[in-house]
């Protein structure tokens, strides 16, 4: 019989590099998930994404067990990469943080692909679009 699940909660964390440190210590200590044991398992499935942000899903199940579900890191994240900057423009119509190709949109859109809700690469890579516009990252 399945394990009946008690809670599904959504956290971001640096890959091989969480803490039981706020925040993610109590959101896990409320869901009564034990942080030592997600922590150490958290770090060994992420040390290939070492310094990057990992969205981690956590299923809860009421006998306080978990599994974790790793998606891809946030388009953002990866967009700042590209650009090699810190941070997007706070005021993306007037001040550009950076440029970005067209290859580099279509390279983040294949690895997004699965999180996102697009049909095709070229639908995936209008949302990247989107994201760089929003950030203030000219597309070129």
């Amino acid at each position: 019989m399945a394990k009946k699940i008690s809670k599904v909660i959504k956290v971001q964390a640096v890959g091989g590099q969480a803490k039981p440190a706020p925040p993610l210590g109590p959101t896990l200590g409320q869901a009564g998930i034990n942080i030592g044991e997600f922590i150490n398992k958290f770090n060994t499935e992420t040390k290939d994404r070492m310094g990057e942000v990992v969205p981690t899903i956590i299923t809860v199940f009421e006998d306080r067990s978990f599994k974790l579900e790793y998606k891809t890191a946030p388009a953002t994240a990866l967009i700042l990469k590209a650009i090699g900057k810190d941070k997007g423009s706070g005021a993306n119509k007037t001040q550009k943080a950076g440029t970005i190709t067209k290859a580099q949109i279509k390279e983040i859109a294949q690895k997004k692909m699965a999180d996102l809700n697009a049909n095709s690469v070229e639908a995936a890579m209008k949302i990247i679009e989107g994201s760089c516009r929003s950030m203030g990252v000219e597309v070129k």
